[in-house]
């Protein structure tokens, strides 16, 4: 379908970390009717909700980003909730947007969907071959359901819906909750507030040999925005960098920007997560004309330069 400046387009969780650039790159480039529904005006985990939701906005397009979301720790405490939360958000918004006409749906899935020891790099095909990593199953298997849902709409309905599959995301505007926040975050958090105070030590999860890659939140909605408007396809397609780090030089990496020179300490009893993360791109590339092009390095830098005076205003701070 041709998605122009003057599709309505609903943008779910508009207002969170990807959310929010997603919308602004929409409007940058001239979309008049952007609409984000707000988590208090609607609960998306109820159907009769997300019904309104859809008499109200009237969208052609729908972008599904809602999500509880969360790292390691989070997962682990809290699986029953990150399982049933995603799936009836994405399961729901998917079929009401189909029964409401909706042109088109974009499904943002994860990289957790793919099973815990997929060969580097991760390739779509390969996102049956197994179970996904432990700690987030039920997070990533409720998102993967989500491909299912719209590969049976296609195929019954002929309903147009894609569905993207964005690796570790990372940025201004993250969320740097110690309780739920992921790995980057995290750990720029720990490292400026240690560094502050004084500290001669910082405790990072794991033994620190897990790899990861990262995507730039930026570099992310402007794929997701290319896949809205050129990708009506069938099969998942990839977002990411193409990068691989581990975690143990991510944190070394990020000792040194921020100035902290204490010992990093590495808690083994700590689960790793996946042991391995890098996505295969050229789907997306092929495809969309997707490419990721904020240099790692550059993306870290701002996203602390971002968080810095966040800290004077973190009532946590003192209790770091």
């Amino acid at each position: 379908m041709v998605v122009s400046s003057n599709t309505r387009v609903l943008v779910t969780g508009g207002a969170g970390f990807l959310g929010s650039h997603v919308v602004d790159t929409l409007r940058r480039q001239g979309y008049r009717e952007v609409i984000v529904p707000r988590s208090r005006d609607y609960n998306l985990v109820s159907g009769a909700d997300v019904r309104q939701l859809l008499r109200d906005a009237r969208p052609d397009v729908v972008v599904h980003l809602a999500a509880r979301v969360g790292g390691i720790g989070a997962n682990r405490d809290q699986p029953a909730e990150f399982f049933y939360d995603n799936l009836m958000m994405g399961t729901q918004m998917m079929h009401e947007s189909w029964r409401a006409h909706v042109d088109k749906f974009v499904a943002i899935g994860t990289v957790c969907a793919y099973p815990k020891n997929t060969a580097t790099p991760f390739r779509e095909e390969t996102l049956w071959d197994g179970y996904p990593e432990e700690t987030n199953a039920p997070y990533g298997l409720a998102k993967k359901m989500l491909l299912v849902q719209a590969q049976a709409y296609r195929q019954q309905y002929g309903f147009n819906a894609i569905y993207l599959l964005p690796v570790n995301l990372y940025g201004p505007e993250d969320n740097f909750d110690p309780v739920n926040s992921h790995v980057i975050p995290a750990l720029i958090k720990k490292f400026v507030e240690a560094k502050k105070q004084g500290l001669s030590a910082v405790e990072v999860w794991g033994t620190g040999l897990a790899t990861r890659e990262f995507l730039y939140v930026q570099d992310a909605a402007e794929g997701i925005v290319l896949a809205t408007q050129h990708y009506d396809g069938v099969e998942p397609v990839n977002l990411g960098s193409g990068m691989e780090i581990s975690i143990r030089e991510l944190a070394e990496l990020i000792a040194r920007i921020t100035g902290f020179e204490g010992k990093i300490i590495f808690d083994t009893s700590k689960p790793d997560g996946q042991p391995r993360r890098r996505l295969d791109t050229e789907r997306a590339a092929t495809w969309f004309g997707f490419r990721a092009s904020t240099p790692f390095d550059q993306g870290l830098r701002e996203t602390i330069q971002w968080y810095l005076p966040m800290l004077e205003q973190d009532p946590q701070t003192t209790n770091a």
